[in-house]
This record gives structure tokens, sequence and C-alpha cells, in this order.
């Protein structure tokens, strides 16, 4: 798929989300990325071969506002 150069990460890669992205929808929440990655908002993902990969959003809450 890719025809970038140097080429852009594969699906299977630990660093596929850095692979260029051929179709964004932020007001659906998506993006097509040029490996076939589906990336979502809250960084869930979709693998070309329909394996699902859970959101891995980071878990520390420093950057969290909070109500006084």
């Amino acid at each position: 798929m890719c025809q970038h150069q140097p080429p852009c990460p594969t699906a299977e890669s630990a660093d596929r989300e850095a692979a260029h992205p051929v179709a964004h929808f932020p007001e659906q929440g998506w993006s097509l990325l040029c490996n076939g990655v589906l990336l979502f908002e809250d960084t869930g993902e979709l693998l070309p071969d329909g394996k699902i990969i859970d959101p891995h959003r980071p878990l520390d809450s420093r950057g969290i506002a909070t109500a006084a």
C-alpha cells in the first residue's frame, strides 16, 4: 500500500501509528493510514487483518483538570 520513501511501518510493526494518513475524518473520530490501519481518536486501532487493538491512552492523570 505505502509508496512513501522510506516506506512507512507495516501494520504489523510496533510503530504502525507512524504511517502517513491517507484519509482523515475527525468529525467521525478516525483516520486511515497508508499501511491499512484504521486509527481511532480514542487510540484504538483496527488492523487490515481484522485484529482489534484496544485503546491505549496514557493512564497519567496529571494533565486532567478537576473542579474545585
